[in-house]
């Protein structure tokens, strides 16, 4: 099972990779058949110093750190992620609890 979720993992990874290089090839067939730069056309994947582009869209460290706050605060305050840990609890010490009466 664990070789078939790394070969599954690895053939998406590849997959992802393929597409975005063919969109990449695809920029670069455009602009060579018009004979000019166009502004409007943007490239598929870029990186630059101070972050990267992807189809467009700026992407950088300072938007991921803010994202990642804004996600552990959302976290913070899930109510159905608080109310499963305490069925969670619930249920595995009741179940230990029928085990122990079972046992003896």
């Amino acid at each position: 099972m664990k070789m078939f979720m790394l070969k599954s993992l690895c053939l998406a990874a590849l997959l992802l990779i393929a597409v975005l290089t063919g969109m990449q090839l695809a920029n670069n067939g455009i602009q060579k058949m018009k004979g000019y730069e166009d502004p409007n056309l943007e490239t598929a994947v870029s990186f630059h110093e101070k972050g990267a582009s992807f189809l467009g869209n700026e992407i950088s460290s300072h938007d991921i750190a803010a994202k990642k706050k804004k996600l552990e605060e959302i976290s913070a305050f899930n109510f159905f992620s608080s109310m499963g840990r305490k069925m969670s609890d619930g249920i595995t010490g009741a179940s230990e609890k029928l085990i122990h009466l079972i046992d003896n």
